[in-house]
C-alpha cells in the first residue's frame, strides 16, 4: 500500500477549497521539486494521503485520495519536467494532528514530515498513516488499494 502527505498553505489552497472541489477533484500544481515530482509519479489511482496545512495551522486537517495519474503540470507552462496528480477529499480528520504532535510522538521520529520538513508531496508509511488516523479520530481509515 502507499501512502502520502500533501503540503498547501491554507491561504493558497485550504482543506475547504478541496472539499468544495467534491468528487472531481483538484490537480496539485505548483510543485517545483524534483523528489516530490517524483513522488507524484509513483502514485496509483486510489492511493491515500494526508492533507497538511503549511506555514499556519501546520496540522494534518484531511484525508485525500488520488483520482488521475500523474501529467503534465498545467502550472508550468510547457516546461515537461513537472508533472502533478490530481487528488479529491475523502473525510475530515475530526481531531486535526499538529507538527507539534507528530514531533513529540517517538513512533514518528522517522517520518518524512520530521526529518524532510520542506517537502511539499512526502511518502508515508503504512504503520504512520494508520496512528495517524487514529490519534486523529479518523474511524475505519481509507485505505490505499494493494
Amino acid at each position: 500500500m502507499a501512502y502520502w502527505l500533501f503540503k498547501s498553505e491554507p491561504d493558497v489552497w485550504s482543506w475547504e477549497q478541496q472539499k468544495a472541489k467534491g468528487a472531481v477533484g483538484e490537480e496539485w500544481t505548483g510543485v517545483r521539486n524534483y523528489q516530490a515530482r517524483n513522488n507524484m509519479r509513483a502514485m496509483k489511482i486510489g492511493d491515500k494521503g494526508f492533507f497538511y496545512h503549511s506555514n499556519e495551522g501546520l496540522e494534518i486537517v484531511g484525508i485525500v485520495e488520488v483520482c488521475a495519474l500523474s501529467h503534465p503540470d498545467s502550472s508550468a507552462k510547457g516546461d515537461p519536467k513537472w508533472d502533478c496528480v490530481d487528488i479529491r477529499a475523502v473525510t475530515d480528520v475530526p481531531k486535526p494532528i499538529t507538527l507539534k504532535d507528530v514531533k513529540a510522538n517517538p513512533k514518528f521520529e522517522k517520518m518524512s514530515l520530521v526529518t524532510s520538513m520542506r517537502l511539499s508531496v512526502q511518502p508515508v508509511t503504512d504503520e504512520e498513516y494508520f496512528e495517524i488516523c487514529r490519534l486523529g479520530g479518523v474511524d475505519n481509515p481509507p485505505k490505499s488499494p494493494d
